[in-house]
């Protein structure tokens, strides 16, 4: 195993199974943020990491974390905020103002560089990155992004400013993609956040199964259309 440098004129990663074990996962590095070559590693199960003046980090991680969104583990004392909650959830309405959100946050913002916001910017303007956001009143107050493949929805990261606004977000995307079929969210690496929500590992070869069956299935056509997911009981 070693660590292959990628070239800024081919979009072609190699085999996962071929990343590092320490650190676990680290397949490659250099190439670009495209939209093409982000495609092709989202499409092959890696994904980019990396600090702010380090070259660009490519990652497939093993074992991988996911979450089963029928099967997300909803707390006693989330159940009872989540009855009288004062947030508004939608999709798709801030997908700027919730990956800016991500970038400021002081534990996820440190790889969200300017070069990270911009390529995903590209991403969902082609359709395929996404945004979930929480609003109390008409302030953004927590909210997550990812890239979609298929009925499988690859989380990349999410912020909150108020209390339960990230867990609320996850929550409502969970439900409503259950509901149209989706099947698997990417936690990527495990976590006690990702964990205490419901998240658990599997091998990198039983992620890539799943990947390669799950991208070549739709979800409704209108699925990712901007609007709203939830709104508060009054």
């Amino acid at each position: 195993m070693r660590l292959v440098q990628l070239s800024r004129h081919n979009i072609a990663f190699p085999s996962p199974e071929g990343a590092l074990r320490e650190p676990n996962g680290l397949l490659a590095l250099g190439g670009d943020l495209s939209p093409a070559r982000l495609l092709m590693a989202y499409q092959r199960g890696i994904f980019p990491w990396f600090s702010p003046g380090d070259p660009i980090l490519w990652w497939s991680p093993d074992p991988r974390a996911v979450l089963l969104p029928a099967e997300f583990h909803l707390s006693r004392s989330m159940k009872r905020f989540h009855a009288k909650s004062p947030y508004r959830v939608t999709l798709n309405h801030a997908f700027g103002e919730v990956i800016e959100g991500c970038a400021s946050d002081r534990h996820e913002g440190t790889w969200i560089t300017h070069d990270i916001v911009t390529a995903y910017h590209r991403l969902h303007e082609l359709g395929h990155a996404h945004s979930i956001e929480v609003w109390e009143n008409d302030e953004l107050v927590g909210g997550m992004y990812g890239v979609a493949q298929g009925t499988l929805f690859c989380g990349e990261s999410m912020f909150s400013r108020a209390v339960n606004a990230s867990k609320t977000a996850l929550l409502v995307f969970c439900q409503q993609f259950a509901l149209s079929g989706g099947q698997l969210v990417d936690c990527q690496v495990l976590n006690e956040h990702t964990a205490s929500l419901g998240a658990v590992e599997i091998s990198r070869r039983h992620y890539l199964e799943k990947l390669d069956a799950m991208r070549l299935q739709k979800l409704p056509q209108n699925f990712w259309v901007p609007r709203t997911l939830f709104v508060p009981q009054l």
